[in-house]
């Protein structure tokens, strides 16, 4: 009897035990949707999973992408794919489906109510978009002493209000192919009608609130796609359905 008390309760402990980590590990999507292929700007919704559907979270924010649109990145989805591809210094965010790494930032936390694996950039740091520099698309932190000649050119901190937050869009690393696009992340705009070179960017709120929802437990992935795109694709890729994606495909 005192046996099977205690496996009753070792299983209702483990019951809730399961049900309290499918809750924390809800699968989380970034989608974010463009007219077309030469569109710098487009809209940006949150998604998370519950069980097989996905549910919206938050508003719909406006983004831009790179000054000349988009062409297909290599990450989960898209670099197997016809078409043109993303290249260094093409001015084209990537398209397709990616993981979403760490936050790189100036500070020494992230905002508030922020839990999300980051790593605070000091002066020795860089990251590299030369396809030839051994460390390609990669971040890496040099000896203060013996700074390479390409460090200046490389580093990350430039005291920018921009790259306050650099939340990393894993496009071309894994690993990183030469001259395939590099340093790829979310980050703070210049202005509402100032594309990027490749990054997705936006207003400082909007990108703290992108950060304040962000959970390592939700595996979060990056769909970056134009409207035509995404309706031939959503299926096949796993994302959310047309009618929960409806207020971002309204271009």
């Amino acid at each position: 009897m005192f046996g099977r008390k205690k496996t009753g309760i070792v299983c209702v402990s483990a019951l809730l035990a399961m049900l309290a980590n499918a809750f924390a590990a809800n699968e989380q999507i970034v989608v974010s949707i463009a007219p077309n292929w030469d569109s710098p700007t487009g809209k940006l919704q949150c998604f998370e999973r519950v069980g097989t559907r996905w549910r919206a979270v938050g508003a719909v924010v406006p983004v831009l992408y790179g000054a000349n649109g988009l062409a297909w990145g290599r990450g989960i989805h898209g670099q197997d794919e016809t078409g043109r591809h993303k290249a260094e210094r093409d001015k084209r965010a990537p398209a397709g489906v990616f993981r979403i790494g760490k936050i790189y930032t100036h500070d020494r936390a992230l905002p508030t109510g922020a839990d999300y694996p980051f790593f605070t950039v000091t002066e020795n740091c860089a990251w590299p978009d030369d396809p030839a520099n051994p460390h390609y698309n990669r971040h890496v932190t040099v000896d203060p002493t013996n700074r390479p000649e390409w460090f200046d050119k490389q580093k990350m901190r430039h005291n920018d209000f921009a790259y306050r937050w650099l939340v990393e869009i894993r496009h071309n690393s894994d690993p990183p192919a030469p001259d395939a696009g590099s340093a790829i992340f979310f980050h703070i705009r210049r202005g509402a009608d100032r594309p990027s070179a490749g990054c997705t960017v936006m207003s400082e709120r909007d990108l703290a609130n992108l950060i304040r929802w962000l959970r390592a437990s939700g595996k979060p992935r990056y769909a970056l796609l134009p409207r035509d795109e995404y309706e031939a694709r959503w299926r096949q890729w796993n994302l959310p359905p047309p009618e929960a994606a409806a207020r971002l495909l309204k271009q």
